[in-house]
């Protein structure tokens, strides 16, 4: 065990956890720690990435390979639905999902106040009007109540984001959108194998729309998504939408886009989906450990976890009222941070035109939010320091 002594007491384990070639090292240095360290994940994988990569260079298969179909496969599997669409990106999933399952311009969609603009930006760029609800202090996802007083006639989705790797409030949402008659789509793309209450991400309304950018749980090399469904017309349409609106080779029903995923990240993510479960654990321990260290310290609010939640935790988002000056204080001991996100979207320059406003809670988050460094492969000595470093600040 290390043992850990300053203003309170934590125990740290001795790298249970931890991939075996971790154990003992560190990825860099103890004197830095960065938000989040990519090489951990790569280590055990490079050289069988590489060898197939060669393989897909002398096959020249670069555009709707084999892998492609193949990595759809495992990942709806891995989800538990019927069908994965892989896309170019997590924005083209939001999109391609929403304009599949049958949004026209001008319905509404609900989104939560704060969240990646993405998902403002999926709705809009699909003809819809967002209209943001506030979020809810028990998981910093859309508030139930807050959904039910904002649907009016033209509303027709609910879009819920599981954010920072926490599940939504599922069985709260479904029952307003079945008393509605609204059609949900889950933004999962921060929450790769997150469940709640008997939910799991991904499976419930219409579809889930997954980002695999680089640094999210299970990441690609470069950018890459994918939608999932148990709906065949709704997959069926996001593949049309996804060559270009053609049902067949030069025959094109409708305006579409060049939103494939490309064969060389399916590959990676092929190599990768086999290791999401076990980079989550540790995503959990390292989170569990956070949570017993700064439980009490200073004014900090820990990130909730509701009753019933397994979250995967993408980011440790912790607030305090004085965010800034930790980040440079944490900084300056060459410990990075991040704010996700300190401008929520509907209150930036970008939807300055719809008049947004009043957003209690999500702007309160974003005043005070602070994501420590969490990664998988993240050292006992990069633990240490960055718990260290902010009870010494407080």
């Amino acid at each position: 065990m290390v043992l850990i002594q300053s203003a309170c007491t934590i125990y740290v384990p001795e790298c249970s956890y931890y991939p075996a070639y971790m154990r003992g090292l560190a990825t860099v240095s103890t004197e830095s720690v960065p938000l989040v360290d990519l090489s951990p994940t790569h280590h055990g994988l490079k050289a069988a990435v590489l060898a197939e990569i060669a393989q897909l260079v002398d096959s020249g298969s670069f555009t709707n390979g084999p892998h492609v179909a193949e990595f759809e496969n495992a990942f709806a599997a891995y989800c538990g639905t019927e069908y994965c669409v892989g896309v170019a990106n997590g924005l083209d999933a939001l999109r391609l999902a929403l304009i599949a399952a049958g949004l026209e311009h001008g319905d509404e969609v609900i989104v939560p106040a704060l969240t990646f603009v993405a998902t403002f930006e999926a709705v809009t760029q699909a003809g819809g009007i967002p209209v943001p609800v506030d979020i809810t202090e028990t998981d910093y996802c859309l508030d139930p109540e807050a959904v039910e007083a904002s649907i009016g006639p033209r509303a027709r989705f609910l879009l819920p984001v599981h954010l920072y790797g926490q599940m939504a409030d599922m069985a709260a949402l479904e029952a307003v959108a079945r008393r509605h008659g609204l059609e949900i789509l889950e933004d999962a793309c921060q929450a790769h194998g997150a469940t709640r209450a008997g939910f799991r991400v991904g499976t419930c309304g219409v579809a889930g729309a997954f980002s695999f950018y680089p640094s999210k749980n299970l990441g690609a090399m470069g950018d890459a998504g994918a939608v999932t469904t148990n709906d065949a017309a709704t997959a069926h349409e996001i593949r049309v939408l996804r060559e270009h609106g053609q049902e067949h080779k030069y025959n094109h029903r409708r305006e579409g886009w060049t939103a494939r995923l490309d064969t060389i990240q399916a590959l990676v993510l092929l190599h990768k989906l086999t290791q999401l479960d076990a980079w989550n654990a540790q995503r959990r321990a390292v989170a569990a450990l956070y949570l017993d260290a700064l439980s009490d310290v200073g004014d900090i609010t820990p990130p909730p976890v509701p009753a019933g939640s397994n979250p995967v935790w993408h980011l440790f988002v912790i607030r305090t009222s004085c965010p800034t000056e930790l980040a440079e204080h944490l900084l300056a001991r060459d410990i990075q941070t991040g704010r996700h996100y300190q401008v929520p979207p509907p209150l930036s320059e970008a939807y300055a035109d719809y008049g947004f406003a009043n957003f209690e809670m999500a702007e309160r988050v974003a005043r005070e939010c602070l994501s420590l460094p969490l990664f998988p492969g993240m050292t006992e000595a990069q633990l240490e320091l960055t718990v260290e470093s902010v009870i010494d600040f407080f």
